[in-house]
């Protein structure tokens, strides 16, 4: 009785060695507590340790007697032995007793080796207590991935079932199958499947028949137009990056042909714009080596006279930069009959003559058309072609897929964008407080508008304005606020400022866009001529003029206005106009502004309400109101401007 009592104080001592006194107690109490199985694995190893030698026991109840009698200074924390106790026991432990039952002498340097073992048990605790996964819940995700494995499995098997029976005569049939699947599965599932598959069908090291290639192809672009663009796309982003990949690795076998020969196909059953085929044709063009000139030999054969049809000016360009890379290439490449055989198939193109293209034979690819016109069900043919360039699919991943609707996207903001708009915050905190205030009284509300604004405020002429607007770096309908803020400031001057009408000019002069925009923005004057004041009307007249008189903009301007629906303000502001432009102008710059709509069939309204203006409003009121020398002048100018409008006016023989 007395040995067992002794074991069992011995026992108590050890667990309030190891720091498992507190657990004994909640258990006791019927509380439960997880203990780490690190924890226990080390504490067991421990206990047994040290019950391995008796004279490792007889140490340990010593250090367990000297640590009841010191007051306890880290609580919980004691959860592994200590450095000199532990390192002596495991000693003995591994090293083993010698014969006489002694343990082994200690060296030195065991206590660096213990604290390091120490740290070692620290950090697996913890680690394995902040990773533990209850048994219950990893045999449930393990359940999930085997049976997500298992229906991807099923369903690799049954799309690739139907893929190997695909021909023609069954296509309806198999395309119908698809769609059910389509419906009954997740789309991602469904695109990464279909698209693996085709991909191995058809990307082999040697050439596919095109009879084969076109089959799958044309089974793609049904499931574009019916279950949805993002099939398409899919398909088409994994064959651009395969055949981008090959084409930096200068594979032997004829893996590019049949990516290429894909993405032709794409463009010919309407899933891809022809913008994505030139593209890549620039591209090879820009290399011009032996291997990307049979690459746009190959692609020109499949789709070059659809790409006449749809861009034949984009055509004549890709063919003007290929002569002349043909020309500056070197003379071994230069005397190769393939680059003059392409350059004769490209002229080919150009001048429409089929004959000249050997193998060129349209026919099964019409015939498929007839089939896939039969198959989609929704006629939005051009609607659900997509219009993505080559750099953007290979950027899809930094910058989004923006061409499928939905699509989600967690890169990080577009770099550019955020750059230009702290550029223009930058710019506008240069201003003084008073064009600031200036600006708010004028109501420019959006930080692009007062930027505009503070340039045409504090710039010295209209060239620096047109440099510093250029510089704002402002894209698409940013730009258009450069008009509509010019012409703004323009009719809210107080006097005719003619700075805005050189700046309009340079504009218009620039590029055909700002020359559009003016032309809308004076449009939607004109048509709120009633809500304008005498000042900004005046105003108007002179910015008006001054372009017609520059050539920025045609006297077709006019066209918005309804002779036959003539008010007050605006027979006051033709009235204005025009005689601002027979009176100031020279007569040879009057005919050149009135003959340029003489010859539009379209314009013969105009032409006919600006006579009938011109002779019977502009004369009859210049008589009256004028002295008799600016009548007389206003008179000749007035018959100018007739003969200039009948000029080249179809006459008609009897």
């Amino acid at each position: 009785v007395e040995a067992n009592e002794e074991e069992e104080r011995e026992i108590r001592r050890l667990e309030r060695r190891l720091g498992l006194g507190k657990r004994r107690k909640k258990q006791d109490r019927g509380e439960e507590e997880k203990v780490p199985q690190s924890f226990l694995r080390d504490g067991l190893g421990y206990v047994l340790g040290a019950l391995g030698s008796r004279a490792g026991l007889s140490r340990l109840c010593l250090s367990s007697d000297e640590e009841e009698e010191a007051p306890e200074q880290q609580g919980d924390t004691a959860s592994v032995p200590p450095e000199s106790d532990g390192d002596g026991q495991w000693d003995s432990e591994e090293g083993g007793e010698a014969e006489d039952g002694e343990p082994e002498e200690e060296e030195d340097g065991e206590e660096e080796d213990g604290e390091e073992e120490d740290g070692e048990e620290e950090e697996s605790h913890n680690r394995s207590a902040a990773k533990y996964v209850p048994p219950q819940v990893r045999k449930a995700q393990e359940a999930l991935d085997d049976k997500k494995r298992e229906e991807l499995g099923r369903l690799k098997k049954m799309v690739n079932g139907l893929i190997n029976r695909l021909s023609e005569p069954n296509l309806s049939s198999i395309s119908g199958q698809m769609e059910e699947l389509y419906m009954a599965n997740s789309r991602k599932d469904m695109n990464e499947t279909l698209t693996d598959i085709l991909m191995n069908a058809c990307v082999t090291p040697v050439a596919m028949p095109a009879r084969l290639m076109m089959e799958h192809v044309l089974l793609v672009s049904v499931l574009h137009h019916n279950v949805g663009i993002e099939v398409g796309a899919h398909f088409l982003e994994a064959v651009v990056k395969k055949f981008d990949e090959l084409c930096k690795s200068d594979a032997e076998g004829k893996e590019c042909e049949n990516l290429l020969a894909l993405i032709a196909h794409l463009y010919n059953f309407h899933v891809v714009h022809c913008l994505l085929i030139f593209d890549i044709l620039k591209k090879l063009v820009s290399i011009f080596t032996e291997k990307e000139i049979e690459l746009v030999l190959f692609l020109l054969k499949n789709v070059g006279f659809s790409l006449r049809k749809d861009d034949a000016l984009a055509l004549k360009e890709l063919i003007t930069e290929a002569q002349r890379r043909a020309n500056t290439a070197e003379k071994k490449l230069q005397d190769q009959t393939r680059v003059r055989f392409m350059l004769e198939t490209m002229l080919a193109l150009r001048n429409n003559d089929m004959r000249k293209i050997p193998g060129y034979d349209p026919e099964p690819v019409e015939k498929l058309r007839k089939l896939q016109r039969t198959l989609v069900h929704s006629s939005s043919g051009k609607e659900t072609q997509l219009r993505v360039s080559l750099e953007s699919l290979l950027s899809a991943d930094q910058v989004g897929r923006w061409w499928i609707v939905g699509s989600s996207w967690s890169g990080a903001p577009m770099i550019s964008d955020a750059n230009s708009k702290t550029q223009q915050k930058l710019h506008v905190g240069k201003v003084s407080s008073k064009i600031m205030e200036l600006a708010r009284k004028q109501r420019m509300n959006t930080d692009i508008r007062r930027s505009i604004f503070c340039v045409l405020m504090t710039c010295e002429d209209f060239l620096d304005a047109f440099e510093k607007l250029l510089r704002l770096g402002l894209k698409d309908q940013q730009e258009r606020e450069i008009v509509h803020v010019t012409v703004y400031c323009c009719l809210q001057e107080k006097t005719y400022n003619p700075f805005y009408a050189f700046l309009a000019d340079k504009f218009c002069r620039y590029e055909r866009r700002f020359q559009v925009t003016f032309q809308f923005s004076i449009w939607d004057k004109i048509k709120d001529l009633e809500n304008l004041s005498a000042t900004a009307v005046s105003n108007l007249v002179s910015l008006l003029a001054h372009l017609l008189r520059a050539k920025s903009l045609p006297l077709s301007v006019l066209k918005v206005i309804e002779f036959s629906e003539l008010d007050k303000p605006k027979v006051r502001f033709l009235r204005q106009v025009l005689s601002t432009l027979l009176i100031k102008a020279d007569a040879e710059e009057v005919s050149d502004i009135f003959v340029r709509i003489s010859d539009n069939p379209k314009l013969g309204i105009l032409r006919e309400g600006l006579k009938l203006f011109l002779n019977h409003f502009l004369l009859k009121n210049a008589q009256a109101q004028k002295s008799a020398e600016e009548a007389s002048l206003l008179k000749e100018r007035v018959e100018l401007a007739t003969k200039a409008l009948q000029a080249k006016e179809p006459k008609l023989k009897l």
